[in-house]
């Protein structure tokens, strides 16, 4: 068992606390990404998703977890349990400093999570206040106006790692 913290940077103008709508333990967001199996090393071809609200009985064993997945190469099983309470909003100081913050701890077990696919809706509030919430990073980049702060507002070149935790 391995656990892996998917950690997020972004270039944030004007804005702060960046995070799936909803929050980071938010139960319906799905965090895609590609897996790579910890025995023959094959990539899979398509992303897979996990969520917190969708869960699978463990293949052996007692308990459960959000996903069973079978490598096509090599056929072995292999599990991923996301471990909430470990993640928090990217703030405009981390954006500033060219730092990352931790959004979900994942514990994999015959599996790596690999290449992070910014899907979904996102929030954020600008530096006045301002909630901007449907943020889709699917483009790479997200642009607007806020009104209050009569400013523009931007999340540009967002990058994901899978760091691993002990």
């Amino acid at each position: 068992m391995v656990n892996f913290m998917l950690e997020i940077k972004a270039e944030l103008e004007n804005l702060t606390d960046l995070r799936p709508q909803g929050g980071c333990d938010d139960e319906n967001f799905r965090y895609h990404f590609k897996l790579k199996c910890g025995h023959c090393g094959e990539i899979t071809q398509k992303e897979t998703y996990v969520s917190l609200v969708e869960t699978v009985p463990l293949p052996i064993g007692k308990g459960h977890t959000h996903l069973v997945q079978k490598c096509k190469f090599c056929g072995r099983d292999g599990t991923i349990t996301m471990i909430t309470g470990r993640g928090r909003p990217l703030t405009h100081a981390d954006s500033e400093a060219a730092k990352s913050a931790p959004l979900m701890l994942f514990e994999c077990r015959g599996f790596e999570p690999l290449d992070y696919v910014f899907r979904g809706e996102w929030e954020a509030k600008s530096l006045e206040g301002t909630k901007f919430e449907g943020i889709d990073l699917s483009g790479d980049e997200f642009a607007e106006y806020d009104e209050k702060g009569e400013c523009p507002v931007m999340v540009s070149k967002p990058s994901a790692t899978f760091n691993v935790v002990r």
